[in-house]
């Protein structure tokens, strides 16, 4: 099956590169004198380190407000009602040769919460491991995508002129560095040229691994300073190649557009309150507020629920709750693929095929949306550190249950 494929075409770095903090818990490294010491406390800075690892991130991905800062994303107004037809999982998907059942999948691909909508009605909704309808999930790199639906408002509202103005029209403080010269529309891309490899070898650590560590767990720089000083690698507009930095970025971008409010005031107005959210969600933070910015390359916290309602909503072209929230345009143009590895990839959207697309998240956290089928699947998981198999297993899954008929 095509969707199958995605990883194996070309994509399967999606695991180590979807979002910092691949690596298995790591000793605390030596602290930098030139900076300032850390107000973390060493017991907390440790639980970071260990987040992903596989004995506890099925707790850890669901309770990420009691290892972080966060800031909320406030909810506002009337839900978005979603309607349910509730119904069996009476399919089998083929993974290896193998034939299974959804039931069977969900323990094997380590499934915390599965939710799936068929013509806008939710057709069945799982929870699992101590999770349920409140509980709010680490999205992980799915934020990447939202964070695209904000860029879209902004272009509609005129805050962004055109994508293809320079990064530093809007970032003056980009200049002289590897951004200098790269459009907002090779940012969104990731095609930006800059030199960030998204590598997480702790014991040998680059610029990416440092900056987790330094902006993540201890919280003595922010993430996006990195993006004043880094190199170019490529000239922008030629190369993919899947960076975090690119999308903190577009964070910055719309904290300077929006006329200085935060990312989160921002996400708030202008898609939680309009999509009707049913709960609250929150971005972790790299430092405490006054100096903290959201994490907005991997780090919103929303329920299974209103993860499905940004789904529908962009499956319905940018309307949710009787609200245009991002133009059809927008839409069509952020899921189209415009490179990247195996099928490709938008404006922060991996796009399988000519007719689906999706929010993918480290360790197996998705939002699917098939638009010949009229399918939203929110997937929220624990996949272990640094194995392939249930990326693999799970674009099966994706597939069979798109092409299922609740009968």
């Amino acid at each position: 099956m095509e969707a199958g494929r995605i990883l194996r075409n070309g994509a399967l770095a999606l695991m180590v590169a979807l979002a910092p903090g691949m690596a298995l818990g790591y000793p605390a490294p030596a602290p930098d004198p030139t900076l300032p010491a850390s107000t973390v406390p060493p017991a907390v800075q440790d639980l970071r380190r260990k987040m992903n690892d596989a004995d506890v991130n099925a707790l850890t991905f669901q309770e990420m407000d009691y290892l972080f800062t966060t800031r909320t994303v406030a909810r506002s107004g009337s839900i978005w009602e979603l309607p349910r037809a509730d119904h069996a999982l009476d399919f089998t998907y083929t993974y290896k040769g193998q034939q299974y059942t959804p039931e069977q999948f969900l323990e094997r691909n380590y499934t915390n919460a599965l939710l799936v909508m068929k013509d806008g009605r939710i057709v069945s909704e799982i929870y699992r491991n101590n999770t349920n309808a409140q509980t709010r999930f680490m999205a992980w790199s799915v934020t990447k995508s939202i964070t695209s639906i904000l860029i879209g408002v902004a272009v509609q509202e005129g805050r962004i002129k055109s994508l293809d103005d320079k990064i530093t029209v809007y970032l003056p403080e980009l200049k002289g560095s590897g951004y200098d010269g790269a459009t907002v529309r090779q940012v969104l891309q990731m095609r930006s040229g800059v030199d960030y490899e998204e590598r997480y070898d702790f014991a040998n650590p680059g610029i990416a691994a440092r900056n987790h560590e330094q902006a993540l767990v201890s919280n003595v720089i922010r993430f996006v300073d990195a993006a004043k000083t880094i190199k170019r690698q490529h000239k922008p507009g030629e190369v993919f190649q899947y960076k975090t930095l690119d999308t903190a970025v577009l964070g910055l971008l719309l904290e300077r557009v929006s006329g200085g409010s935060t990312i989160a005031a921002y996400a708030a107005q202008r898609l939680w309150e309009p999509l009707g959210a049913e709960r609250d969600g929150f971005f972790i933070m790299d430092g405490q507020p006054g100096v903290g910015r959201e994490f907005n390359g991997a780090g919103f916290n929303a329920t299974a629920r209103d993860f499905a309602r940004i789904g529908q909503m962009m499956l319905q072209d940018g309307k949710a709750n009787g609200r245009q929230i991002v133009s059809p345009e927008w839409v069509r143009e952020s899921t189209k693929a415009t490179g990247g590895p195996g099928p490709g990839y938008g404006y922060q959207w991996w796009i399988p095929n000519d007719h689906s697309f999706q929010a993918i998240g480290l360790q197996g956290q998705y939002i699917f949306v098939d638009r010949a089928t009229r399918t939203v699947v929110v997937k929220l998981s624990y996949f272990p550190p640094g194995n392939d198999e249930p990326h693999e297993e799970a674009e099966a899954f994706l597939a069979a249950v798109s092409a299922w008929t609740p009968r």
